[in-house]
């Protein structure tokens, strides 16, 4: 136990990603608004000298939280699209309904977390980038299957359809979420590009 103490003192990086996972943690059990550097340094295990010195405020943890998570996003993503690289949009729409229900299912801490975290950012502006960055991950994921306007309005449709779900009474079935996905995602001749920020 000394051993690992000491070994984690060495080691910042590894001690502010204990407390990045922590906060994650945290807002599963609590909410954004149930952070304090106290209860992040119970559930790490660390000193709250520890959190503290390493994220002066309450913001601080919520922005690493947040970019653990859009990190955690870009290498599921990059894994995703090379698994499923050339299908057509029918394979594409089904295979997306099956990642959009398991949201609900055993990934639906992890997602409500993540919603979480990037909802903060309406109040939040220093988190805005990062969200941006989140947003941005789906889009670039979808172009390379779509030319960028579908894959904008499909990443936009998955956010919103994922959010009712974990926000409302009853989580979408399946097949109408592959319909939703098929009916975007169908080519159409002379699409016009999306248009700048």
């Amino acid at each position: 136990m000394t051993v690992e103490r000491s070994a984690r003192r060495r080691d910042p990086r590894r001690r502010i990603e204990e407390i990045a996972a922590a906060t994650e943690k945290v807002i599963a059990e609590h909410g954004i608004e149930g952070v304090t550097h106290r209860l992040v340094a119970e559930t790490a295990g660390v000193p709250l000298g520890a959190t503290t010195y390493h994220f002066a405020t309450k913001d601080d943890l919520i922005t690493a939280a947040l970019r653990r998570a859009v990190d955690r996003f870009a290498v599921y993503l990059d894994d995703w699209t090379a698994r499923h690289h050339g299908q057509d949009t029918e394979a594409l729409a089904e295979d997306l309904a099956d990642a959009f229900v398991s949201c609900f299912g055993s990934q639906r801490d992890q997602q409500v977390v993540e919603f979480e975290l990037y909802l903060a950012a309406l109040r939040r502006p220093k988190l805005r980038p990062l969200a941006d960055q989140y947003t941005e991950l789906s889009v670039q994921a979808l172009t390379h299957f779509a030319d960028p306007l579908t894959a904008t309005a499909a990443a936009a449709a998955l956010n919103g359809l994922t959010l009712r779900g974990l926000a409302g009474t009853s989580t979408p079935h399946r097949e109408n979420i592959a319909c939703v996905l098929r009916r975007i995602l169908a080519p159409r001749p002379g699409t016009a590009q999306a248009p700048g920020p």
